[in-house]
């Protein structure tokens, strides 16, 4: 019976590292799939409206994980630094978002917009070099592969063609990569899952302040687009988060930013499955060689900390 429990005991070690990053692969498919949330979204609302409600009910989805994670009361100086600091980040991830929300609506394409998005695993890093940090030449491979594969993915034909969607998604990749460095500088010094729920409900209500003159939104889209909204405000938000969270105690930064990475091909299984997307061949080729650009770029970012990672979808 000892030697039969000890051989169990050891079985569910070896069995650890690969149950931790069960919750990782689930975020990477509820972050991948949201594109087609987003693309959902368009037909229903504009583009800030859809930005107001999705960020409102993140922020909203928050707060059960903050009860459960970061429970205890803070001072004053604290609440003060995380409300400016989460002000700040709420406002370039508004920047951020919005690009992205307008160009899933030009392009229409979940995968496209998940490929050129992803690219801001590859920008991270080339930032990075103006806050005095390293950069690898895996990251400079990366790159090279990324803008061949956007090449391929928008190379001018009937079906792709480098347009101002695209343009706008790519911006917003630099957006994203911004808000990584922004939040990686900042949540670093106050709680990170409050500053989460502040930088969501900045962005929200920036987005609600620009939707109003520009989107007039009416209640009756909000409801006719209830379920996107619920999927990327509750899922790719709360529930994401959590997931993260629990599984990133247990992997290595590395590990797990490679795992996120999978999110740019969910994406395009998600618009072939659910809005019967084909980006063809050249497509699918541009694709495979922007997620090579992505994996490259998280090789040798062992210093990668937790807490950027986070942010990379917060």
């Amino acid at each position: 019976m000892l030697h039969s429990q000890a051989g169990i005991e050891r079985a569910e070690r070896r069995a650890a590292p690969w149950l931790h990053m069960v919750p990782l692969f689930l975020t990477a498919l509820i972050w991948g799939l949201a594109f087609v949330a987003q693309v959902e979204g368009t037909q229903h609302m504009g583009d800030l409206t859809f930005g107001g409600g999705r960020f409102a009910i993140g922020a909203l989805s928050l707060l059960p994980v903050i009860l459960l994670f970061e429970r205890k009361p803070g001072g004053r100086e604290e609440l003060r630094r995380t409300l400016l600091y989460g002000a700040i980040g709420g406002g370039v991830l508004f920047i951020a978002s919005t690009l992205q929300q307008y160009g899933i609506t030009l392009t229409q394409s979940a995968g496209k917009s998940g490929f050129i998005t992803g690219l801001y695993t590859v920008f991270t890093p080339i930032l990075g070099i103006f806050l005095g940090r390293k950069t690898s030449l895996t990251t400079w491979l990366g790159a090279a592969a990324a803008v061949m594969g956007l090449y391929l993915l928008s190379a001018p034909s009937d079906m792709n063609r480098f347009g101002l969607g695209d343009a706008l998604l790519l911006i917003g990749a630099v957006f994203w990569a911004a808000h990584i460095l922004v939040v990686d500088r900042l949540a670093s010094r106050v709680r990170p899952i409050r500053f989460s729920a502040v930088q969501f409900t900045a962005c929200s209500l920036i987005s609600w302040a620009a939707a109003i003159p520009v989107d007039a939104p009416r209640f009756s889209q909000l409801q006719a687009g209830l379920l996107p909204l619920l999927y990327c405000g509750l899922l790719s938000t709360g529930v994401a988060y959590t997931l993260q969270i629990v599984g990133q105690r247990h992997v290595e930064p590395t590990r797990a930013a490679i795992i996120f990475s999978l999110e740019t091909l969910f994406s395009a299984l998600g618009g072939f499955l659910f809005l019967h997307e084909f980006l063809g061949w050249k497509g699918y080729l541009g694709g495979a060689l922007m997620f090579l650009g992505i994996i490259l770029s998280q090789l040798k970012r062992k210093e990668i900390s937790g807490q950027e990672i986070r942010a990379e979808k917060t």
